[in-house]
């Protein structure tokens, strides 16, 4: 073949293509961008693997940088030891990363922007929390690549017990496209993760519950949460970081103390900055400026002149220097080698499911282990067993190869267990020797049987990964370093909305509406009311509740499910409005209807729900329970067949609990006497129901307090709670109404004061508002008065308590109206029998 045969012609344009694509795909996947399952760049995790390999742990010494970067460059990265040091020196600078995996010695560089000493300087070994980014790497727990020259193995990924990407963020620029996913708290971060494995379809709000934002390693304020959430919805956003300044008065004089600064600002520069403002006269009211860091903190001095206002002279230094900066965050990560822009809970998920690889594959090799361990034990125990028959067969062989071809001839034995047999010494004849061995077997017996369990089980393998978790959690967990404080500047939806109180209403059809409470004028009982909702034929008004529009809604369903939403959430209507249906607020399934509707402002795990249903069963749960409720609902109690939930109710423990009837009994007893349950718990008996009765309210009651009992025909009493005795749960209760045709069923039954006021609503949509001080105070055997006229086939079908008063203007017609219909108003009437 000549010289001109060798030539092959190729087009310049697709050759040059071909070599950029190549380029910029090797530094994508192999230089700048972080692995989502472990959060690592491939030299950060050479690094880390070869400083395992020379035993650089912890609890032991030292060794010299220049030694660990050529370990590196020597068997796993072909590059600069420039490119190898600069990384492994990052990796051990707490103000670059929030959690330190290299345990330095020497200089390492500082905020200022000073170099670390030459490797032949510093020493470094592994921080502690690493050996959680390598733990079981030796039981198969990762896949293993040869290196460069093939002579080496390196691995794919770290088996990272914790959510290292998050954890400890990473910046990298790629080509055409870089990735900067700030540091997190690691905390947060792993209870993320835990509520993930609780609730796979939890939402990114109910995450961030418990991921509150980034995290600084230099601590700093971020202002606002919108760029955090756009952040964890889309995978970029941008974050407003501020520096923490305090503001002094000496001597009649101010000063600025800067103690903390935004992440990645050089100090130093930052000083030089604001001294370059103060000399180009950009800068006013500024007379020293002087840096007194040391070992014990940052603390940047700004002395001003007398006559500065200082608030000024601060928003300035927000403006014009890096005081004031702004993280962008892209969350650009490898997914199985493909760069991918993620939300939080996609790297949450990808975390996961590593997580869930790399235990399975640690208890297969842990099984595979015992096996093949147990097995040789099998062998042992055959061998002692025919002690005689191994000793004459061994001592009959002429050679090793024959001796152990016999045993397994004679005794169906393998090979392995045959060679353990001539391994075994002389003293393992002995008795205690022999119990060791079955004592052994019997052991690892019962491992192979819990191994097993877990590779058939999902539910025991996510509760190893969350045990583990929590394990790193309270031994390397620590407080929040960035606070997170509203943006000045900027709004939340929240802020936008007057916290003014609300009355939302339901109907029976469900229809969902909000109103602002000043809607209804109050009237004086007796009164016919105002139009309140036009509900549709065959529709009437189920629930009405008051609340702050900035509190959450729990919305609990007959099938014992509950959903969230934020009052202000609730499109608003006119008074005579029917609403919309709930279908188009909540993810309401077929045959679901809302049973009871809880506003809440926090859910403090010192406070309990406590549940009643209408077959009489009550429960009691830690409120902290359900923060975390998901778009699709979450099942707050677990019903008994045709059992429906009729009331709920906030406690501290203390309280006391008082159950009333349809047919007019109740019973009141000691929260104390339930105990706290599970979410999905069914509950304990309340209640003994008469034929035919059922539970229409549960109410939590003070001995100071009234309880209100409202009929279907809108007659309505209060009557100390004194009269009603305190009885251990479980018994029949006694008469608190007496129902008669006249007076229908018992609708339900509120807890009052005079300073309350009271909404009623009938099934024709007719709504009125009632002072609870213009209803009278009777026996708990009496049938008490008026409080709403209804018609044949109209009744009392909701009714609400306003826990204050306003004064209201009232119309002369509503004066007069009242005024003949107080002349109606019946007397008390008592009743003997109870």
């Amino acid at each position: 073949m000549n010289s001109e045969e060798k030539i092959l012609p190729v087009d310049i344009r697709n050759e040059m293509k071909k070599c950029y694509i190549d380029y910029a795909m090797s530094v994508i996947a192999g230089r700048a961008l972080p692995d989502v399952r472990d959060g690592l760049k491939p030299v950060h995790r050479r690094i880390l693997y070869s400083m395992h390999e020379l035993g650089l742990y912890p609890e032991k010494g030292y060794r010299k940088c220049a030694r660990i970067v050529g370990d590196v460059l020597g068997k796993y990265h072909p590059h600069g030891d420039t490119a190898v040091y600069d990384a492994l020196v990052r990796l051990a600078q707490d103000f670059s990363i929030r959690y330190k995996l290299v345990d330095g010695h020497g200089n390492f560089g500082s905020v200022d922007g000073d170099g670390a000493a030459a490797m032949r300087y510093t020493e470094a070994k592994m921080d502690k929390i690493t050996t959680q980014m390598l733990r079981d790497i030796n039981k198969n727990t990762v896949d293993f690549i040869p290196n460069f020259d093939g002579e080496e193995k390196e691995p794919v990924v770290l088996p990272c017990r914790f959510p290292n990407l998050l954890v400890n963020g990473s910046t990298g620029i790629a080509v055409g496209m870089a990735t900067n996913i700030p540091p997190h708290n690691l905390n947060e971060v792993i209870d993320g993760v835990l509520m993930l494995i609780e609730d796979a379809d939890v939402s990114i709000s109910e995450l961030m519950t418990e991921i509150k934002g980034p995290d600084f390693p230099t601590s700093g304020i971020i202002l606002g949460k919108s760029g955090i959430r756009n952040a964890y919805e889309t995978g970029r956003g941008k974050v407003l970081v501020r520096s923490k300044a305090e503001i002094e008065e000496e001597n009649g004089r101010h000063k600025i103390i800067v103690t903390e600064i935004p992440y990645q600002v050089n100090k130093a520069n930052l000083i030089e900055a604001i001294a370059n403002l103060v000399k180009e006269k950009k800068l006013d009211g500024i007379s020293d400026l002087r840096d007194e860091s040391d070992r014990d903190g940052m603390r940047i001095v700004i002395e001003l002149k007398r006559d500065a206002n200082p608030n000024i002279v601060l928003n300035r230094l927000y403006k014009h220097t890096k005081m004031q900066d702004t993280f962008g965050i892209i969350m650009l990560v490898l997914v199985d080698g493909e760069p991918k822009v993620l939300n939080l809970k996609q790297i949450l998920s990808y975390y996961l499911e590593h997580q869930k690889e790399v235990v399975t594959r640690r208890t297969q090799f842990d099984l595979d282990k015992a096996l093949a361990r147990a097995h040789i034990l099998e062998g042992l125990r055959i061998a002692l067993d025919h002690i005689d028959q191994v000793i004459a067969l061994i001592r009959g062989s002429k050679t090793t190869v024959e001796a152990k071809e016999g045993l397994i001839k004679e005794f169906g034995l393998s090979e392995k267990q045959a060679q353990a047999i001539l391994d075994m010494k002389l003293q393992r004849l002995t008795g205690l020797e022999r119990e060791k061995i079955e004592e052994e077997y019997n052991q690892l017996m019962e491992t192979v049987k819990y191994l097993r369990s877990i590779l058939e089980s999902e539910e025991k393998l996510l509760d190893i990964i969350k045990e583990e978790l929590i394990e790193i959690k309270n031994k390397y967990g620590d407080e929040r370093k960035t606070s997170i404080e509203k943006n000045p500047y900027s709004f939340d939806d929240e802020d936008l909305i007057d916290d003014e109180d609300v009355v939302i209403t339901l109907t029976h059809a469900g229809y969902i509406k909000r109103l602002p409470v000043d809607t209804y004028n109050a009237q004086k009982r007796g009164g016919r009311g105002v139009q309140g909702a036009n509900t549709k034929e065959d529709d009437f008004v189920e629930n009405i509740i008051t609340t702050p529009i900035l509190n959450n809604l729990l919305f609990f369903t007959n099938k014992g499910k509950v959903y969230r939403l934020k009052a202000y959430e609730i499109p608003e209507g006119s008074r005579t409005s029917k609403g919309t249906n709930i279908i188009n607020v909540l993810p309401i399934e077929n045959g679901e209807t809302i049973q009871a509707i809880m506003p809440i402002k926090t859910f403090d795990k010192d406070n309990s729900l406590i549940m009643g249903t209408k077959y009489g069963v009550v429960k009691k749960t830690s409120l902290d329970k359900y923060a975390s409720i998901r778009r699709n609902g979450l099942n707050a109690i677990n019903l008994r067949e045709n059992d429906e939930l009729v009331g709920v109710n906030i406690t501290k423990g203390d309280s006391e609990v008082i159950f009333v009837t349809k047919n007019g009994y109740s019973i009141r007893f000691s929260e104390k006497d339930v105990r706290q349950m599970g979410r999905v718990a069914t509950g304990v008996k309340a209640i003994t129901l008469r034929k035919e009765d059922v539970v229409v309210s549960m109410l939590v009651v003070k001995e100071s307090e009234e309880l209100l009992v409202i009929s279907e025909k809108g007659f309505g009493k209060r009557t100390n709670i004194k009269e009603y005795t305190l009885q251990h749960r479980g018994g029949k209760g006694i008469i608190t109404y007496k129902i008669t045709e006249k007076t229908g069923c018992v609708v339900g039954a509120r807890i009052v004061n005079d300073l309350d006021e009271l909404m009623l609503m009938n099934s024709n949509g007719i709504m009125i508002r009632i002072n609870v001080s213009d209803i009278s105070t009777c026996g708990r055997n009496t049938m008490g008065v008026t409080l709403m006229k209804t018609g044949e086939d109209v009744n009392i079908v909701a009714i609400a308590k306003i826990n204050y008063s306003e004064p209201k203007e009232e119309s002369e017609d509503h004066i007069k109206e009242e005024e003949s219909s107080n002349e109606e108003i019946e007397e008390i009437k008592d009743i003997d029998n109870e």
